[in-house]
C-alpha cells in the first residue's frame, strides 16, 4: 500500500488549501482512511477520521467545522478540505489507511502512512 499526499502549502490565516491523498495497492473508503497532522514538537493528532462501517467522520474541536473529509472511490482519493487556517494549524500532514474498517483517531492503530504534506500558516 502507498498512500501520496498533496496539496500542502503557505497560506496566511483564514485561508483555505484541500489536500489530497491517492492510494495504490489499497481502495480507499472501503477501510478506515484518515488524516493526521504533527506540529513541532507536538506528537501526531488525529484530525479527520472516516469510519467505512458506519460511513461516518470523527473530527477533534479543533478542527471541527473548519476541516471537512470527503472522497471520490473514482479516482480511489481521499480529500481534506481546510478553511479559516489559522497559525496552529501548521504541521506535516499525513493520510494515513488501515485495512481495518474503523479505527481510533489516535495514531498507534493505523498501519499504512503517507509521506507527508507541510502546511504552513503564517502572516
Amino acid at each position: 500500500v502507498q498512500l501520496q499526499a498533496s496539496g500542502g502549502g503557505s497560506v496566511q490565516p483564514g485561508g483555505s488549501l484541500r489536500l489530497s491523498c491517492t492510494a495504490s495497492g489499497m481502495k480507499l473508503g472501503m477501510y478506515a482512511v484518515g488524516w493526521f497532522r504533527q506540529a513541532p514538537g507536538k506528537e501526531r493528532e488525529g484530525i479527520s477520521c472516516f469510519s467505512s462501517r458506519n460511513e461516518s467522520t470523527y473530527y477533534p474541536d479543533s478542527v471541527k467545522d473548519r476541516f471537512t473529509f470527503s472522497r471520490d472511490a473514482s479516482k480511489n482519493t481521499v480529500y481534506l478540505q481546510m478553511n479559516d487556517l489559522r497559525p496552529d494549524d501548521t504541521g506535516v500532514y499525513y493520510c494515513v489507511a488501515d485495512y481495518r474498517n474503523t479505527l481510533p483517531c489516535k495514531y498507534i492503530y493505523w498501519g499504512y502512512w503517507g509521506q507527508g504534506t507541510l502546511v504552513t500558516v503564517s502572516s
